[in-house]
């Protein structure tokens, strides 16, 4: 019993070092096509998308889908049957419908025109008589899917009101309810976290070799999972989500049908409020050049930062560690290495200016503030290695960070200065923050900014 709690605290402080960052620098998803989609069904008051929306928002993010149209006759969907080659998958294109398979909605491996044409007079007659209060548009049709190896398998999201989206993975196919095989998982989510995900279901044995079927490939699998991570980090009015089945065999993974549920949310400065775990936040990555030429990137530190954190104060000299921490530190302990790299970014930010040396990063400087307890202050910090002193990094760090307070609705920032620290009280004239002499120690400065 204590070894199994040894593992699971182990694997628990695995869980948390986990900082999932954005596919994006792999290929960028269409946000914006996504929103436009979920806005025109909103707009006409809908909140369940249909088939073709569904697919379509996968497809903005990468998701591979099986190709569908939609058929409004039998002769459309002749044609359309004609348009996709045989031999094709037909079913009831409806909003109100989830398992179409219950209401007769679905009809396989139709061969030619006679079946095509055939089917789909049985499924509207199914429907109409099974489900007389659904709303009908047409039926979908999409190339039968032969994978002799494919596992079906479901991806979910559901809202919880106090975690919001969570993402759920296991056996899909028309026995789902009857398995009840899943695992659950906050987002966002990555390579590790994706894997752990996967291995909490017991469909997880099926999906290496098994009997005369060969491994599936797990790579692509793990991608739409990482896509359905990013899907509800960057759409907050996506509610509900059912990919079943996600059809997965040795060549890749393709959504077979997709359910979408959304809901209108006020917008928020704020991009990642829905989200229980704030994600990285990528979108702050900036690559910038000091006026000297050097080429840095200034962005958001992460928990693997914790040695060129290290290092960066290690080699900072005695004033500027002073001055930044107020006392003799060398190096900074392992609680204070976790707490300045393994940080809240809903509630704080640090951002880190980096440069690229013989294949390594080396820090150049930190800035970061926390949000005070009236969540509309924040007090911030900097410091820059000495050998990037009177290069313009300490201005660029500062406007960076008072740009991401400005988004995040703040009002105000301030912090504490020596007053012999003279760099740093001419860095807070330029950028015309106030002075006040702290109340209980005249040898410190408070520095003020208010955030317009």
């Amino acid at each position: 019993m204590e070894i199994s709690f040894l593992s699971a605290y182990y694997q628990n402080q695995k869980l948390l070092m986990q900082m999932p960052g954005s596919l994006s620098h792999h290929l960028e998803p269409d946000v914006e096509g996504a929103r436009m989609i979920i806005d025109g069904a909103l707009q006409e008051k809908r909140k369940v998308l249909s088939e073709m929306e569904s697919k379509a928002l996968l497809s903005a993010f990468h998701i591979p889908v099986a190709q569908t149209l939609v058929a409004h006759s039998p002769n459309e969907a002749l044609l359309i049957a004609q348009q996709l080659g045989y031999p094709v998958a037909m079913k009831i294109n409806s909003p109100d419908i989830t398992h179409k398979t219950d209401s007769g909605g679905i009809r396989l491996n139709l061969a030619n025109a006679q079946a095509v044409r055939g089917a789909y007079h049985d499924i509207i007659e199914n429907v109409k008589r099974n489900r007389p209060d659904a709303t009908l548009d047409g039926i979908s049709i999409e190339p039968m899917i032969v994978k002799p190896n494919g596992r079906e398998l479901m991806v979910g999201v559901i809202c919880d009101p106090i975690f919001g989206p969570i993402i759920t993975f296991g056996a899909g196919g028309t026995a789902v309810e009857i398995l009840k095989d899943r695992s659950v998982t906050l987002p966002p989510l990555n390579n590790f976290l994706v894997k752990d995900l996967i291995q909490g279901t017991r469909i997880a044995k099926m999906l290496g070799t098994f009997r005369h079927m060969p491994p599936v490939n797990q790579e692509a699998l793990e991608s739409v999972l990482l896509r359905v991570s990013e899907m509800v980090c960057e759409l907050p009015m996506l509610m509900e989500m059912d990919i079943n089945p996600l059809i997965v065999d040795e060549t890749g993974a393709l959504a077979a049908d997709a359910r979408v549920v959304v809901e209108y949310r006020p917008p928020n400065p704020d991009r990642y409020a829905h989200m229980a775990i704030y994600p990285y936040p990528s979108h702050l990555v900036k690559d910038m050049q000091l006026a000297d030429g050097t080429d840095i990137v200034i962005r958001p530190i992460r928990p693997e930062d914790a040695e060129i954190e290290q290092e960066f104060v290690r080699n900072l000299s005695e004033e500027p560690r002073y001055f930044r921490f107020m006392n003799s530190v060398q190096e900074l302990s392992q609680s204070m290495l976790a707490r300045f790299t393994q940080i809240d970014y809903s509630r704080e930010m640090a951002l880190i200016a980096v440069t690229e040396e013989h294949g390594k990063e080396t820090e150049l400087g930190v800035t970061r503030y926390t949000i005070n307890p009236d969540g509309e202050s924040c007090e911030f910090a900097l410091v820059v290695a000495d050998c990037m002193r009177g290069k313009g990094l300490g201005r660029l760090l500062i406007i960076a960070l008072m740009d991401i307070a400005r988004s995040k609705g703040l009002k105000s920032m301030e912090g504490e200065v020596l007053n012999n620290n003279s760099n740093m009280m001419k860095l807070m004239e330029r950028l015309e923050f106030t002075f006040e002499v702290h109340p209980e120690d005249g040898g410190v400065i408070i520095v003020r900014k208010v955030l317009q």
